[in-house]
């Protein structure tokens, strides 16, 4: 797939779950899941789900009149498409300025101040 669909805040969550199954999963297993932490009705769930397959985030296989779902997008490809999107919109597509805002506006340890050194120093031409 060479266009990440855009998904929204509600979507995601249904896709996190897919991203953390390593095997298909039916609707009725995502409904479960998102049960823990979401009062959403299985009805919404199903509905996301259907969103997500138009969308083209993810597959579907019937078998035996049960279909098993699963992602056609890995997240780290989602991540990025999201975040390019937020900092051209934000920023302008812009770099700098996002992250001397996030450097700015968050309390970092020492150990991730080191981190973002070592990940800075790497990108050195």
């Amino acid at each position: 797939m060479s266009e990440i669909p855009k998904i929204s805040e509600a979507e995601w969550e249904v896709m996190r779950i897919f991203w953390s199954k390593a095997v298909p999963c039916t609707a009725n297993e995502i409904v479960d899941a998102l049960g823990s932490f979401s009062d959403w009705k299985p009805n919404t769930v199903k509905t996301l789900i259907t969103r997500l397959v138009k969308k083209g985030a993810l597959g579907f296989r019937e078998e035996r009149r049960i279909y098993w779902y699963y992602p056609l997008i890995t997240e780290n490809k989602c991540i990025r498409s999201e975040t390019k999107s937020f900092v051209k919109r934000v920023f302008g597509g812009a770099i700098k300025p996002m992250l001397v805002t996030f450097l700015q506006e968050e309390k970092l340890s020492q150990e991730e101040i080191e981190e973002l050194k070592r990940i800075l120093e790497e990108r050195k031409w």
